[in-house]
């Protein structure tokens, strides 16, 4: 099942073990794609429990994406997990 690029207003459709869509991954610089991937593990979107690691690597490239693209950062589904933990 797929889900969306978590990128802020980008539609495209990726796998569900990817976070971001082509264009957006590859504009994070190298090291937080590889916090991402350090961070990863299978199964958060189907148990709803990612790691409060993840959550804090995926809200930094959120931001990151927002502020080259010169929009305001969608950061509430990672502020929601790190709040209920």
């Amino acid at each position: 099942m797929a889900h969306h690029c978590h990128a802020t207003a980008c539609r495209v459709e990726v796998p569900p073990e990817m976070f971001m869509c082509k264009r957006h991954w590859f504009s994070l610089p190298r090291s937080m794609r590889n916090r991402i991937w350090s961070t990863y593990r299978v199964g958060p979107c189907d148990d709803m429990n990612p790691s409060d690691a993840y959550c804090e690597a995926a809200k930094a490239c959120v931001i990151f994406v927002a502020e080259r693209e010169d929009r305001p950062a969608d950061t509430a589904l990672y502020d929601a997990f790190l709040r209920t933990t």
